[in-house]
């Protein structure tokens, strides 16, 4: 049985490029927080 794990990361927009989670709060028109799903 595997057990899924969540995190959030941030992603700019622009570039696609990961930022931090608190830069991407931040700049709300130019960055998103995505929830991506792992398998453990």
């Amino acid at each position: 049985m595997t057990k899924t794990v969540k995190f959030k990361v941030g992603r700019d927009a622009k570039t696609g490029q990961f930022i931090t989670v608190k830069k991407a709060r931040k700049r709300k028109s130019t960055a998103i927080v995505e929830t991506i799903k792992r398998n453990k």
